[in-house]
């Protein structure tokens, strides 16, 4: 659990954008930010972000929802949202636990994922779903 990021104490409820800001969601972090990571699978690994958890009631859109595109491969069990603006993806149903998003640390207000430290990599390549 990660309350604070460099000089970023995670709030509650923490905001978060997509590059443009035409994308903002409120995400409820009250214990901060949780097992963040990192996947290798073949979306994942491409678009370099370290990600963390919320159930699916943790998200809430608060402006930009005719923005944000959808993109679905392979099963298309996860869902994978993006800003069609500036093309950031800001958070995804996830396909290992539907009943959660997964949602791109770096799109919090106020943090660096580089500030994280360690960031463990989960084997996206071999997924459980595939077994």
């Amino acid at each position: 659990m990660i309350k604070r990021v460099g000089n970023t104490d995670i709030q509650e409820v923490h905001r978060a954008t997509c590059h443009c800001g035409g994308v903002e969601l409120a995400l409820s972090l009250p214990n901060g930010i949780e097992k963040p990571r990192r996947c290798d699978c073949s979306i994942c690994r491409r678009k370099g972000a370290v990600v963390a958890s919320v159930k699916l009631d943790g998200i809430r859109i608060v402006k930009g929802e005719e923005l944000l595109k959808l993109y679905q491969f392979n099963t298309k069990t996860a869902k994978h949202f993006f800003c069609s603006e500036c093309g950031i993806y800001t958070h995804h149903q996830r396909r290992s636990d539907p009943s959660e998003y997964g949602f791109n640390v770096a799109c919090l207000e106020g943090v660096n994922p580089f500030e994280l430290g360690d960031v463990v990599t989960n084997d996206g390549v071999n997924h459980p779903a595939d077994r």
